[in-house]
């Protein structure tokens, strides 16, 4: 049901922006749902603190006082603070601004809202975009987004209702890096690579950090991982980075729409000149970067600490990725990370030695070929790299996966790999690190093959999968290359006398209307 709850509410959305740019009505929209989770949140504490002032049984109960008083005793932040609940001053509360949604000042309104809440929580100093008054929507159609997120957040269950909220944000996210197409997919890995990238690194209990973190779905993925394994809120501690400052504030929201308390830095900035988590060593690091920055190097980053295994290109920041992400790993972490197919076998500007170096000191645990047309943005080939610092298991090994047949369509032009594929994984590669329980590893032709690191070299290190992990067994049913190409070409020999039979009988019959040829 709630599948289709979010479909209708982004089918209505998506109508109601008429002719604005997706980019730019993305932010009106997480911006009104973000506003209308905290109003919620703050509402829901407000009903819980006035029942416990009347109640004698209760810590908090109040005496004898009349309305007034405990009407007054509820507006002490002391009660939301407690809770983490953001204080919401009564002007810019949600019901205030649904009450006048059908003014025609209401985007001036929705700006000065945000600026009291801003102005009451120092966190969201500078998060909220105040943009609402200049939009160019149609007029009324602004008031009517209001009404629409006010139906978000259903039932008397305030923790249901705000979980409804996130899985909202979270939904339109996605849809609206769609929507927004090559230009808008930088933020947002599809989630179906995002939960894969989790899966396989299983984050349970200790420290995460993405160091681009884009809008933060992959963090809170993680997240969600975590609670789902055992794991209780806190277990996991979220650290990540964002150098677009619009996109940090999404991040922002996202995660505090969540419930998850985090730490982005102090603002946004760029990874490598201006790393906002310098001592951070972490038992986990994800990341999704856009694939093959090209703009990324800075003088400054000559010799720098972080390029253990040599000095990444300036015209590419893929090795540089991967090795900011080791560096930010403890001794014994792990790190998970999408980069395009390139960077597997490129030798440009030292990246091939870089990657002999790296294949040598053993850091590259497992290697995962994606399938195709799974992302918005581009349709590069994508492959996943899982690194460690140090393997308890298989040393002297790289497991292989080649899963680019595994996808599923769910569009004409888009792919996602489907739970099941993503739990094969997953288990495939927890059998190969021997993980308690989870089976006996083999290799499978075709799937999955564990290699030795002088097969690798004897490679040129190149880690292309398919290079490694051989074809599928032919089953009985299947025909040879030499059968299908021979059909083939009857085939095409058939069609082309038919064409040749049809052009002559055009020519005859434009000949009988006096037509010359």
């Amino acid at each position: 049901m709630l599948d289709d709850i979010k479909k209708t509410l982004w089918a209505t959305a998506d109508k109601l922006r008429a002719n604005m740019d997706a980019a730019e009505y993305k932010h009106l929209v997480l911006g009104l749902i973000f506003v209308k989770y905290i109003s919620d949140t703050f509402a829901a504490r407000h009903a819980e603190v006035r029942l416990r002032l009347t109640d004698p049984d209760d810590d908090y109960f109040y005496g004898d006082a009349d309305p007034e008083d405990i009407a007054a005793e509820l507006e002490d932040r002391d009660y939301y603070k407690e809770v983490n609940a953001f204080w919401v001053p009564e002007p810019a509360r949600w019901e205030a601004l649904r009450a006048a949604a059908k003014q025609p000042d209401i985007g001036k309104r929705i700006d000065e809202a945000l600026t009291l809440i801003e102005l009451e929580n120092p966190k969201l100093k500078g998060i909220l975009d105040k943009r609402y008054a200049r939009a160019q929507l149609p007029d009324g159609k602004l008031g009517e987004l209001v009404d629409l997120i006010s139906t978000i957040g259903f039932g008397d269950n305030a923790t249901t209702a705000r979980d409804v909220l996130g899985q909202v944000y979270e939904y339109f996210l996605g849809m609206f890096a769609s929507a927004e197409g090559k230009r808008g997919g930088d933020d947002h890995t599809p989630r179906s690579v995002d939960w894969l990238l989790v899966s396989v690194l299983a984050p349970v209990h200790g420290q995460i950090y993405d160091p681009c973190c884009g809008a933060a779905s992959t963090l809170v993925l993680a997240d969600e991982y975590s609670k789902a394994h055992g794991g209780k809120p806190g277990d996991l501690s979220i650290y990540g980075q964002d150098a677009n400052p619009t996109t940090w504030r999404l991040a922002v929201m996202h995660l505090a729409i969540r419930g998850i308390d985090f730490n982005l830095g102090r603002e946004p900035g760029d990874t490598f000149t201006h790393n906002q988590h310098p001592n951070l060593r972490a038992d986990f690091v994800v990341a999704g970067p856009p694939f093959n920055i090209s703009d990324w190097w800075h003088g400054s980053l000559m010799g720098d600490a972080r390029w253990v295994y040599g000095d990444p290109p300036p015209g590419n920041a893929n090795y540089a990725w991967l090795q900011h992400m080791l560096h930010h790993l403890k001794p014994t972490g792990r790190a998970g990370i999408v980069l395009a197919n390139g960077s597997m076998s490129s030798s440009q500007n030292s990246e091939g030695q870089i990657r002999a170096a790296m294949v040598e000191a053993d850091v590259v645990e497992v290697m995962v070929a994606l399938p195709g047309q799974l992302f918005f943005n581009t349709q590069i080939p994508a492959c996943l790299w899982f690194l460690v610092k140090q393997k308890k298991q298989r040393k002297g090994h790289v497991l292989f996966i080649d899963a680019r047949k595994l996808a599923r369509m769910i569009s004409r032009v888009q792919s996602e790999l489907a739970d099941d594929v993503i739990a094969r994984i997953a288990a495939t590669v927890a059998a190969w690190r021997g993980e308690p329980g989870a089976g006996a590893y083999q290799d499978e032709p075709g799937y999955c093959r564990s290699v030795p690191l002088a097969e690798i070299a004897q490679h040129g290190h190149v880690f292309t999968p398919g290079r490694y992990v051989g074809a599928q067994e032919v089953e009985d049913n299947d025909e040879d290359f030499a059968t299908k190409m021979q059909q083939l070409t009857e085939k095409l020999g058939e069609q082309m006398a038919k064409g040749a039979e049809l052009d002559t009988l055009i020519r005859a019959k434009l000949g009988g209307l006096g037509y010359e040829f």
